[in-house]
Formats: C-alpha cells, sequence, structure tokens
C-alpha cells in the first residue's frame, strides 16, 4: 500500500518547521522564513495526484515541492518522512529497489536533496568513505529504520 499523509502528519510537520499549515483538497503548503539569513522558501505536498495506468499499483502519488527564489525542487513518490523537532528539520524520502531519494527541510528555510543514493551505503563504515559521500549517508542513515516499514 503506497504511504499516505495525514492530518496529523501535516501537524507534525508544522510544529518542527514553527510554519503554520495551508491545506486545500489535495494540497499542504508550509512558508518558512529566516530572518537572519533573510531565506525564504516554500514546501507543498500536493497527495492524490492522477498517475498514468503503467504507475499505479503500488506507486505513492505524492509529490513533495520545495520553491525557493533562485530553485525549485521535487520529489516524486515520496514513501515517508521523519520530522525531528530537536535538529528542526523534515526529512522527506523516496525509496525504491535499493535506491534513496531524500529532500531534507529545515527550519531556518534551508533545504537540500540527495538523489540516486545507494542504500548500501548506510551499512557502511563512514570512516571508510569519501568525504563527498559522508553528509548524504549521515543525512539519510536516519531513514534507515523506516526502510523496512516502507519497502
Amino acid at each position: 500500500m503506497p504511504f499516505r499523509f495525514s492530518d496529523e502528519d501535516f501537524g507534525r510537520i508544522a510544529d518542527v518547521l514553527g510554519s503554520p499549515v495551508t491545506k486545500d483538497r489535495s494540497n499542504a503548503r508550509f512558508v518558512l522564513q529566516d530572518t537572519a539569513s533573510g531565506r525564504q522558501i516554500t514546501l507543498e505536498i500536493a497527495v492524490d495526484l492522477t498517475l498514468p495506468e503503467a504507475l499505479e499499483n503500488g506507486q505513492s502519488a505524492t509529490l513533495v515541492t520545495v520553491m525557493a527564489p533562485c530553485s525549485l525542487l521535487q520529489l516524486q513518490g515520496c514513501t515517508g518522512f521523519i520530522a525531528s523537532k530537536e535538529l528542526g528539520e523534515v526529512i522527506f524520502f523516496a525509496r525504491r529497489a535499493g535506491v534513496t531519494n531524500g529532500l531534507v527541510v529545515e527550519r531556518e528555510a534551508g533545504c537540500s536533496l540527495y538523489a540516486n543514493f545507494d542504500q548500501r551505503l548506510l551499512s557502511t563504515d563512514f570512516t571508510k568513505l569519501a568525504p563527498e559521500l559522508i553528509m548524504s549517508t549521515v543525512a539519510l542513515s536516519m531513514t534507515e529504520t523506516l526502510f523496512d516499514d516502507f519497502g
């Protein structure tokens, strides 16, 4: 069964990001601002999207989008999320066939995207990784315990 966001999930995301949620029938929107840095981003979660028949079977119809003044990032087929109030961030992830894509949204209006991450790296000794791989591995390692649930 595909992952689906609930109203409770949107409440948790709003609490962690410190931004109220604005909802309509199929979208939830959060506007994040950080006055110290001058950053502003908009996080939008679109649920119940219509998919072509070839993708309907078992695929999530959820699209997570981050819009910033100079960029637009999208995570298609979100299969789960982790909201950490202590870290002030929400990690949205999409996992299929041993590959994970992660979109990290920070309370201070920051955002990072990690694409085509080989989940086998999560069981690798971090000290043996190239420095360029450490940040993504550490960020996505938080999702490792959820992988079995969202297969």
